[in-house]
């Protein structure tokens, strides 16, 4: 068996986010995978960081913390670029990686506006180099399968979609980066509710051509719950519920798809799929190949082992719905029209 060449990865950001999901998994599960450097300002951040890598019995990466300085001094030794940082440094330090030579996974939401997705994109074309947005559903088998059932007819038309997420986001994220508008770009509906978002959108195939959203900050900078309506081109219509203020420790959601010949249920991260037809009484599993994790599908992806599933393109697509939404929310739920 041919030996996997290793890929030189440089850690942007090193917050709870980075750590669990990007390097302890690494570490864990993914030898050919080496983290050079990290760009971390905190040294709070750094420590914790420095502290997994002992845990593994590994010698920590250096941290340069001016990302200028870093793709500088260490492009040469670098082929990757884990971007888990601030919204709002998401497109300068995803351009200047890409410009660097960099092949990017960038944390979600991709950026805070659709200039900055649309710039993003043209970076992308200019550089050819490969970036993926880290939507769990987006990369989730399940979520793929559930795709290919409602845009395949399996479950007849498609009538309507609800979803909804639920989190004790609030309190948990009171005084942080995320509950600062100019950083963070919106709030539990552009943080947790970016899966939902980008999950049902991903699931019908089809663009969103009316949006009515009423969305309540509850006395925060930046919002707490939102009810969103919205219409598809076919005309079948969507419903999506987020309430990050439940009192309740942990974070839950649901995703139902309605056909006229039967339905579907998963989650906004795409971690399981059932289905309900025909005489069915209840939900039963769909047997589909088992999540892997956003770095086995980002390593898969680069190796040219599948496609692409989460392109700049979604960023777009998910920037100029969260524009709509905010219009909409911002006129009192008036009707806002999609082109």
């Amino acid at each position: 068996m041919a030996q996997k060449s290793t890929v030189r990865v440089a850690v942007i950001g090193c917050g709870g986010a980075a750590r669990d999901y990007h390097i302890r998994r690494t570490l864990q599960g993914f030898s050919e995978v080496e983290i050079v450097v990290v760009c971390e300002p905190s040294a709070d951040s750094y420590e914790a960081t420095v502290a997994i890598f002992d845990e593994f019995g590994k010698a920590p990466p250096p941290n340069e913390t001016d990302l200028n300085k870093l793709l500088h001094d260490y492009g040469k030794q670098l082929d990757v670029a884990v971007i888990a940082t601030p919204h709002s440094l998401h497109y300068p330090q995803a351009s200047a990686c890409m410009e660097a030579g960099l092949d990017v996974l960038l944390e979600k939401p991709m950026v805070m506006n659709s200039t900055e997705a649309s710039d993003l994109i043209d970076v992308r074309n200019r550089t050819g180099k490969l970036l993926v947005v880290a939507f769990d559903g987006g990369l989730s088998p399940y979520i793929h399968t559930a795709a290919d059932i409602v845009q395949g007819g399996k479950i007849g038309e498609l009538r309507s979609i609800n979803a909804y997420v639920w989190q004790d986001w609030h309190k948990g994220q009171l005084g942080t980066w995320r509950q600062t508008p100019e950083i963070s770009g919106g709030g539990f509906m552009f943080d947790t509710g970016a899966h939902m978002l980008n999950t049902v959108a991903d699931i019908v195939g089809e663009p969103f051509t009316e949006i009515i959203a009423w969305v309540d900050n509850l006395d925060s900078p930046v919002d707490i719950q939102a009810v969103i309506l919205g219409r598809l081109a076919s005309g079948a219509t969507v419903t999506m519920n987020g309430c990050g203020d439940t009192g309740v420790v942990g974070c839950e959601s649901e995703i139902r798809v309605f056909g006229t010949g039967g339905m579907l249920r998963t989650g906004i991260w795409g971690e399981f799929l059932e289905k309900m037809t025909g005489d069915d009484t209840d939900f039963q599993a769909v047997d589909v190949k088992r999540a892997q994790s956003t770095w086995a599908h980002f390593l898969a992806i680069r190796n040219g082992e599948i496609e692409n599933p989460c392109p700049p393109e979604i960023g777009l697509r998910m920037a100029r719905l969260w524009d709509a939404i905010t219009e909409s929310s911002a006129r009192g739920g008036y009707p806002v029209k999609l082109n």
